[in-house]
């Protein structure tokens, strides 16, 4: 597939799969459906002690969607990244139609940190998180929890757990348990 439109995400988005560019193949986008899922319980969240203290202290201007650019480009700037700029194009387009958000860390002025994912009704989809700072994308995680449980949100999907993530609280469930949680939060 070469490119893909707003609606095709968020129609995948809505029956649990989602699109990735694989770089091998000259970023050709692909749809993804693991068989085990990484999810966030939003009354999960762990916070480390060093990470509150950051937090109380305010280290970080944190806000939601004033950069949305410039965090999916922070984003996909690695060595392999699956943020190829067809992704980033269909994105920035979802986020411009109100789907697609973003959380932003900012120090002295400068983006140093942050998130970005897609919403359908009670769930969120989250795509991909950086820092350039220690901690900023756990605190920019921290305030899109909290924004989520302030909304009434049930579902924080990760796609894949990783390490960062299940330090974080973030844990792994089957295939089979994700698409009810799914269904539930998107009726």
């Amino acid at each position: 597939m070469e490119f893909i439109t707003p609606s095709q995400v968020i129609h995948g988005y809505s029956m649990g799969i989602f699109p990735m560019a694989v770089p091998e193949e000259e970023n050709t986008i692909y749809w993804f459906e693991p068989k085990k899922r990484g999810i966030m319980p939003l009354d999960g969240l762990k916070v480390s002690k060093s990470l509150r203290k950051r937090i109380d202290k305010q280290e970080f201007h944190v806000t939601m969607n004033k950069d949305f650019k410039g965090v999916v480009k922070a984003c996909s700037e690695r060595k392999e990244t699956w943020i190829s700029e067809d992704i980033q194009s269909v994105y920035t387009e979802l986020h411009e139609t109100g789907w697609a958000h973003s959380v932003e860390c900012w120090q002295e002025g400068q983006l140093v940190g942050g998130l970005y994912g897609v919403a359908i009704k009670k769930a969120f989809f989250g795509e991909s998180m950086f820092h350039k700072k220690t901690d900023a994308s756990k605190v920019a995680l921290y305030y899109l929890v909290e924004w989520l449980r302030g909304n009434d949100f049930e579902l924080l999907d990760m796609q894949y757990l990783t390490d960062h993530l299940a330090s974080m609280g973030g844990v792994e469930i089957s295939q089979k348990k994700y698409l009810t949680l799914l269904s539930q939060a998107i009726k």
